[in-house]
């Protein structure tokens, strides 16, 4: 039976190794649990990634570092999806869309979860424009072009939590938003993948977003205006999405932005992108580049 929750790790026994292993107490929010300091134990798999993580061996490990479930080789080009949630639709003032806007990350904008620590770039420091943006993640198992909305999901290999950290100014400066929401590390992901087996239907997930513990996005994954089905049919339209493609669903309504007094991603901010049941919490720790 294939696992329905992966991390991927290095293990306190070794550094220097990178493992793929399923956490052994059973809904344990992994994100959370490693930043209290806890030791968290993971049976071992004996493939060398989530998307082939062959079978659980007798070897079980501590976590020593989390890192995001795939590595950057792995994920191509990450395609994201602006203004999808109508609450977000309705604080931002603007009409729901007929299609989905699609923008990219590069593989480089991956980034780890916490204490990888998450950098502000030099650029959005220079008027303190950083922002944050929770998302629900959906990660492709196998190859998928031009696959109509009703079997989208038999493509989706898993979920998982994402930061879609973006600078304002860059991005509202320009009609295209891959700059802005594109330099290294601007990808956070995690802290597990769970199996699409474990969630049939990921419109009964619900997402938060707190920064330093504050709860500013609070709101159900079927707000979405454009459903996972509808996504993963859409990108694949003459399109070749190969495993590993990370898609970003969009964000809810409470982005810093719209928020009176505006809020900002400063040195020293920690952003917890929470989705349960589950998939626990992505948790980044921001740093000013220096």
């Amino acid at each position: 039976m294939a696992p329905l929750s992966l991390v991927r790790f290095t293990p306190k026994s070794n550094p220097a190794k990178i493992l793929i292993g399923q956490p052994v107490e059973s809904g344990l929010d992994v994100g959370v649990a490693i930043r209290n300091g806890l030791d968290v134990a993971v049976k071992v798999f004996s493939g060398p990634s989530v998307l082939s993580p062959g079978k659980e061996t007798s070897v079980t490990e501590t976590i020593g570092r989390l890192l995001s479930p795939l590595a950057q080789n792995e994920v191509g080009t990450i395609r994201c999806i602006g203004l999808n949630y109508k609450q977000h639709a309705t604080e931002v003032k603007m009409d729901l869309p007929s299609i989905p806007t699609v923008f990219m990350k590069p593989s480089t904008s991956l980034g780890d979860p916490w204490p990888a620590p998450t950098i502000l770039p030099k650029l959005t420091q220079l008027d303190n424009c950083g922002d944050y943006e929770s998302e629900l993640a959906v990660v492709i198992g196998k190859t998928a072009k031009n696959v109509g909305e009703a079997e989208a999901l038999d493509y989706v290999l898993g979920y998982t939590a994402a930061n879609d950290v973006s600078s304002r100014t860059s991005q509202l400066s320009q009609s295209q938003w891959s700059f802005s929401k594109g330099f290294d590390g601007a990808c956070p992901i995690g802290p597990t993948l769970v199996s699409a087996h474990a969630i049939p239907d990921p419109s009964k997930l619900h997402i938060r977003g707190l920064k330093n513990g504050v709860v500013l996005q609070d709101c159900g994954i079927d707000d979405l205006i454009f459903s996972v089905p509808k996504l993963v049919s859409f990108l694949s339209q003459s399109t070749t999405l190969p495993a590993g493609t990370v898609i970003l669903t969009g964000t809810p309504a409470g982005v810093g932005m719209a928020r009176k007094p505006k809020e900002t991603l400063q040195d020293g901010d920690e952003f917890a992108v929470e989705i349960l049941p589950h998939i626990g919490t992505l948790i980044n720790a921001f740093q000013n580049e220096q």
